[in-house]
């Protein structure tokens, strides 16, 4: 960002290369529809651009990065009169119609469907704070500290948020595998 502030326009295109994925992964995941994701996306990425000039290091790239797109997913809700996270589960917009495949066996699809439904339905029953918290780990790739200066909580509340959310993913994701187990 400090190459692209001089005047360096190809830092950001490497800038917007390396985190445009996990960026609009995030909003996605938060707002249910593509279209609004997309929106928002733009929006982050035209805040950047307008903050170029003032901008100042006082924390990872990515860190800034993500408290804009937290920030404008928040103004988002509230100009729509909700606060709360959405979920996907529009049926038009599968989101595992974009999972790859290199031909695999029908056994092995539906399983990795399956797999992948039971994640996501996991993950849309957590609570907004600890899915958040979740998402801004593995699409950010966000530490403790992180999560927290996005989400403006202390540490200890961002630590909590990801424990809590782990451990009812691992119970979530462990419980229809141990049903299976049991004889009947």
């Amino acid at each position: 960002m400090l190459a692209y502030r001089a005047g360096d326009a190809a830092a950001f295109d490497a800038l917007y290369a390396r985190h445009r994925g996990g960026i609009f992964r995030y909003l996605r995941r938060h707002t249910g529809n593509p279209a609004f994701a997309d929106e928002l996306f733009q929006d982050v990425w035209m805040r950047v651009i307008d903050a170029r000039g003032r901008y100042e290091p006082q924390a990872k790239f990515t860190t800034w990065l993500y408290t804009i797109a937290h920030n404008r997913l928040m103004d988002h809700f509230r100009a729509a009169g909700r606060v709360a996270f959405a979920r996907a589960d529009d049926p038009e917009d599968d989101p595992l119609d974009d999972l790859p495949s290199a031909d695999p066996q029908p056994d092995d699809v539906l399983a990795r469907k399956q797999a992948a439904t039971r994640l996501l339905a996991a993950l849309d029953a957590l609570p907004d704070a600890q899915r958040e918290a979740f998402v801004l780990q593995q699409e950010g790739e966000l530490s403790v500290e992180e999560i927290a200066m996005v989400t403006g909580v202390t540490r200890e509340t961002a630590k909590s948020r990801l424990r809590y959310a782990l451990a009812k993913l691992r119970a979530s994701l462990r419980a229809p595998a141990d049903a299976q187990r049991e004889p009947g």
